[in-house]
């Protein structure tokens, strides 16, 4: 099945779909084997809970999102977007995703609740017909998208057979190269009919649909995944991704598993919590499912990769000409990115972290002078974090925000406070639009 296209991150795009036949039936012969995997205590993945702890080079939070607010109010609007219909997702999945706080709503003590019913109040027309149930799907597409770092949701799943949770995330280049050209991670996917297995998956191409990069863990001792919360988490840096359920690796994959296919996981991908209702995968309900069923998510992080020692520091915005912010164009983290002046919105776009190696950093980046010029005028990007001397600033007691090696400030190009006014650096000149606020602290 075709993808839609997906607009640039600061609009709000259409629902992204995974194709038919994502997920095959496992043959007997292979649920066998992971039956006597699981009964040995192991997970079905590469790594075993208890080998050893998630630790990838995890930098500051970037983006968060804890749930607080009255209980039956609906997500924020400035970090996600309901997705809506019935088409059926490419999986043959048998739930309508409603809007606004229908069956995406907060319970007032902190949490989200994605809740899964039986029913049809609005008459809605799924893809075989009448909808049977309801549910809802959120992502970040139109207001956070990242490349690198630990993404992190804890989480309560629902149960029972048909029932299909999922966390995960999308490439934010899909509507230019199609899935799985865009990259896919499923951080963490439920079936209900193996209640006590979480699965982690990387879908490119060659490696996508019934046939990903994929591993498994199951709870020991017959634990069900539904009857408490877990962490679940990945951590992406450009040359691996490591999967964890508490905070345990149990799954990791580079490059090399690829097979010789294109490695995709190398640009910012957007944010999906769902609850999925039957599918090729899944199977459909049972009698003994009941409804409604719900996916309770305390709250979901996401933190920046550090490439390097001394990524830590102060973080917040960095703010200069009338009142705003030093901004990452499009929230894009590829390098080469433009950083330039924009009204302050609280995004990861515009939070900086004043490492103690002397660099600024966001979205796992750091902020650099292009080709390491010391010209006037040399254009200010974001690129990833190397410690040259391009990438050093220093702030000084007058609120200049210098780089040494140039010996000139951080500048608003013209002295223009117009949104998307890119910056440079320039001869240091005690101007206004050399002057910033940097986070302390």
């Amino acid at each position: 099945m075709s993808r839609p296209s997906a607009p640039d991150p600061r609009t709000p795009p259409p629902g992204a779909h995974r194709p038919t036949g994502r997920r095959p039936r496992r043959h007997p012969l292979v649920l066998l084997l992971l039956a006597v995997i699981a009964a040995c205590g192991l997970g079905a993945g590469a790594l075993g809970p208890g080998a050893s702890p998630a630790a990838a080079a995890v930098g500051g939070l970037t983006w968060s999102d804890d749930f607080n607010g009255p209980a039956g109010s609906a997500v924020d609007p400035a970090k996600w977007r309901n997705e809506t219909g019935g088409s059926g997702n490419g999986n043959n999945e048998l739930e309508y995703y409603t809007a606004g706080a229908a069956n995406a709503a907060l319970d007032g003590q902190g949490h989200l609740v994605i809740t899964a019913r039986k029913e049809n109040p609005g008459g809605y027309s799924c893809w075989y017909g009448s909808c049977q149930y309801t549910s809802a799907r959120l992502n970040t597409a139109s207001t956070f998208t990242q490349a690198y770092g630990r993404f992190e949701a804890r989480i309560k799943i629902p149960r029972g057979r048909g029932m299909w949770p999922a966390f995960w995330m999308m490439g934010n280049d899909i509507g230019s190269v199609g899935w799985p050209n865009n990259g896919e991670i499923d951080v963490m996917e439920n079936i209900g009919s193996e209640p006590g297995t979480v699965h982690g998956s990387l879908h490119g191409p060659g490696y996508s649909g019934g046939n990903p990069l994929t591993g498994g863990y199951t709870l020991p001792g017959g634990a069900a995944l539904a009857d408490d919360f877990h962490t679940y988490s990945v951590d992406w840096s450009p040359g691996s991704i490591s999967f964890a359920i508490d905070g345990q690796v149990y799954e990791t994959h580079t490059p090399a598993d690829a097979g010789g296919n294109r490695w995709v996981f190398d640009h910012p991908f957007f944010i999906i919590l769902n609850v999925a209702v039957g599918g090729s995968w899944p199977g459909s309900p049972d009698a003994g499912t009941s409804f409604p069923q719900q996916m309770t998510v305390d709250y979901v992080h996401a933190y920046s990769w550090d490439s390097g020692s001394g990524g830590t520091g102060a973080t917040g915005a960095i703010t200069g000409l009338a009142g705003k912010c030093a901004d990452v164009a499009g929230a894009n983290s590829a390098n080469g990115t433009a950083v330039q002046l924009y009204d302050c919105n609280g995004t990861a776009a515009q939070q900086w972290t004043m490492a103690t190696d002397g660099s600024v950093r966001a979205l796992g980046k750091c902020l650099d002078v292009a080709s390491g010029s010391t010209a006037d005028g040399a254009k200010v990007q974001l690129y990833d974090c190397n410690g040259t001397a391009a990438q050093k600033w220093v702030y000084s007691s007058g609120h200049d925000l210098v780089n040494p090696q140039a010996n000139k400030c951080l500048d608003v190009t013209g002295n223009t406070s117009a949104n998307a006014t890119p910056l440079q650096i320039w001869t240091c000149t005690g101007g206004a639009n050399q002057k910033w606020t940097v986070p302390t602290g």
